[in-house]
Parts: structure tokens; C-alpha cells; sequence
């Protein structure tokens, strides 16, 4: 039985605590194959929730599902008190959810600041003629935007590389900056999809302290998936596991460091690559 979601009464989202999102009975098919067999969790808001689980477990499925990528073959998808049989894409993001990808999806001819402003497009109203005059109201919005955008700039600390092709920066900063894009989308729900995928130790550790201070400074609530699992221990909340497209473990990190399932099938297996 769900717990009723009490909202903020100034932003209309739940209370820090409450249920933001909560999955029942997710089954996901495609053909003759099984990818996630009646899955259910809740995320909580304020939280960050890694979904974990060995290669195939249906992690990146889960989150495909989330954001309405996949359509699942079962199952109801409840998101800030709304339940819906189906997500879909522009519904997920208007309704606030945004999220990274597994394999960087920039523009890699575009600049950081056009690639960040990309994350504002949701929010922009202005309609094509207007945008072709060089005064009024499009171009207010315009300056609007791109403060917004250079504010998540300087608080990733990538104002350096503003004006730079996203094609011509390293892998780790590239990762910074699709990071950036989601968050100038202000979500409610930010899916990080292996968010340190490919990076060295350090670049890891500065991932990890832009993912906490973006959950402090303005308490975005996140979903996870990530291979490294000191990564996974330090920054979560709570953790679901996966394994065959079932749920096998669902608590703290210290209750699924210690449940024996999650032993035999995941945390004694050094694994590298997702699904």
C-alpha cells in the first residue's frame, strides 16, 4: 500500500521524506525477452537512490522506463502523486524529471553555454518570429535563460571551457557538462545514468562532490546507477538492487552491504561494463 504524498504547499512537491516516485509492478519485454519482471520501489524526495545490480540486471532499462523511453509491458509509474500506466519523454521532462546518459549524448559542435542552454529549452515560450527580432520580450528570455545557464556554469566550475566546442574537451569534463545541461533544467527528478563511467580516480572524487552539493545547495532528489561501489556507498541514501530484471534487495547501504543475496550475486563480482 502506497503512503499518501503530502506536498510542499509552496513548490507542490513532497516533503523531504515522502515519496516522489514510486514503481509498481514494472514488467518490461521486448519479444521473447524478460528485461524487469514486476519490479516495485519508491524514491524518496530529497534522497539519492542508486539502482545497482551486475551487468543485464535491467538498470539502464529502469530508468528508460522512468523517463518513457521504453514503454513497459505491466506495471504503473506514480511520479509527484500521478499515476500513469505510461511515461512519456516530453511529459517526463515537463513534468520535471531530466537526466544523463550512459554514453555522453552532446552536441558536440556546440559550445558548453549553447549545450547548457539546450537543458532551458522546456522553459523558453518565445516563438520563431520573435526570436528574429533584436529587441522585446524573446530577447529578455534569451538574457534570462543564459543567466541561468552561466549560474549552473560557474557552479560546476566549468566557466573556463564556456565558449568551447563540448567535441573538443576531454571525456570527464564532457560528462561535467551533460551534468550541467540536466540541472539547467531545474528537475525535480535528475536520472544519472553511470554519471563516472570511463573516469580515473579523480575525476570520480569531483563528480561526487558536484553530486552532493547539488543534492545540498538545492535538494534535487536523484536516482543513480553506478558500477563503482565505494562511489555507490558514500553517496546513497538508499540503494535498490537488481539481478535478471528483479528487485532483490531494497534499503540502506549498510542493510545491502550486508544482505546475502546481494553477496552471492553482485558486491563479490568485480564488474566493469553495463548492460
Amino acid at each position: 500500500m502506497k503512503a499518501a504524498v503530502q506536498a510542499d504547499a509552496t513548490t507542490g512537491l513532497p516533503a523531504p521524506g515522502e515519496p516522489l516516485l514510486s514503481v509498481d509492478g514494472i514488467t518490461l519485454r521486448f519479444g521473447g525477452v524478460q528485461a524487469l519482471a514486476g519490479v516495485e520501489f519508491t524514491i524518496y524526495a530529497g534522497e539519492i537512490c542508486a539502482i545497482i545490480g551486475p551487468n543485464g540486471a535491467g538498470k539502464t532499462s529502469m530508468l528508460n522506463v522512468l523517463n518513457g523511453a521504453y514503454q513497459p509491458t505491466e506495471g504503473t509509474i506514480t511520479f509527484k502523486g500521478r499515476t500513469r500506466r505510461k511515461m512519456r519523454p516530453r511529459v517526463a521532462a515537463m513534468e520535471g524529471m531530466a537526466r544523463t546518459f550512459q554514453n555522453v549524448a552532446l552536441f558536440k559542435g556546440m559550445s558548453t553555454l549553447d549545450n547548457v542552454m539546450a537543458g532551458r529549452n522546456l522553459k523558453m515560450h518565445s516563438n520563431f518570429v520573435a526570436c528574429l527580432l533584436p529587441a522585446g520580450p524573446s530577447r529578455t528570455e534569451e538574457a534570462r535563460h543564459r543567466a541561468a545557464a552561466d549560474e549552473v556554469i560557474g557552479f560546476l566550475e566549468i566557466e573556463d571551457i564556456r565558449n568551447v566546442p563540448v567535441g573538443r574537451l576531454p571525456y570527464g569534463l564532457q560528462k561535467r557538462v551533460e551534468l550541467a545541461r540536466a540541472l539547467a533544467a531545474e528537475p525535480d527528478l535528475l536520472l544519472l545514468d553511470e554519471p563516472m563511467a570511463g573516469m580515473n580516480r579523480g575525476e570520480k572524487a569531483e563528480m561526487s562532490r558536484f553530486i552532493l552539493e547539488t543534492k545540498a545547495r538545492f535538494g534535487t532528489t536523484m536516482a543513480l546507477i553506478e558500477h563503482d561501489m565505494s562511489v555507490v556507498m558514500e553517496l546513497s541514501d538508499h540503494i535498490v538492487v537488481l539481478d535478471y530484471g528483479r528487485k532483490i534487495a531494497d534499503g540502506t547501504p549498510e542493510e545491502v552491504r550486508n544482505d546475502q543475496a546481494v553477496i552471492d550475486a553482485y558486491l563479490g563480482v568485480a564488474t566493469e561494463d553495463d548492460e
